[in-house]
């Protein structure tokens, strides 16, 4: 895997990787960023959240679960001193449908964070992660 960054001005960067795809990468006015792109610890979250969802959502097509979507949120604790790391994380997995099977959902999440996911594996090395779940029927929208 590779990946290219090239700074734009300031602390504002763009990168790219194997997909060709660019991501901007950007930081607060205050240290000559121009407030353009998400921040490099929030894309760590975002890569963990796509990650695990990825993986649950695969997992519970092939047990042909009944969740009409997914929405992960995920939050974490940081360091107060530098360099101000993630010292914990927490994702929230939100299961929409009407009466999914439970221990379908709770294995799916066990195998994407026991075993398929990358991202949680290695961010595991650094801070504890947990992990809930909830279901919710969605609202029918006129």
């Amino acid at each position: 895997m590779h990946v290219t960054i090239s700074q734009i001005n300031g602390i504002s960067f763009i990168g790219k990787g194997d997909t060709n795809h660019w991501v901007a990468i950007d930081g607060p006015e205050k240290f000559g960023g121009s407030e353009a792109g998400s921040r490099p610890k929030e894309l760590l979250l975002i890569a963990l959240g796509g990650c695990t969802g990825s993986d649950v959502a695969s997992i519970l097509k092939k047990k042909r679960a009944t969740v009409d979507s997914i929405e992960i949120n995920i939050d974490a604790d940081v360091a107060k001193d530098y360099p101000k790391v993630f010292t914990k994380i927490h994702i929230e997995y939100v299961f929409y449908g009407k009466d999914p099977h439970v221990d379908d959902l709770k294995r799916a999440i066990e195998l994407s964070q026991d075993k398929y996911c990358p991202i949680s594996a290695m961010l595991k090395k650094a801070c504890p992660i947990s992990h809930s779940f909830k279901i919710k029927e969605r609202p029918i929208r006129i």
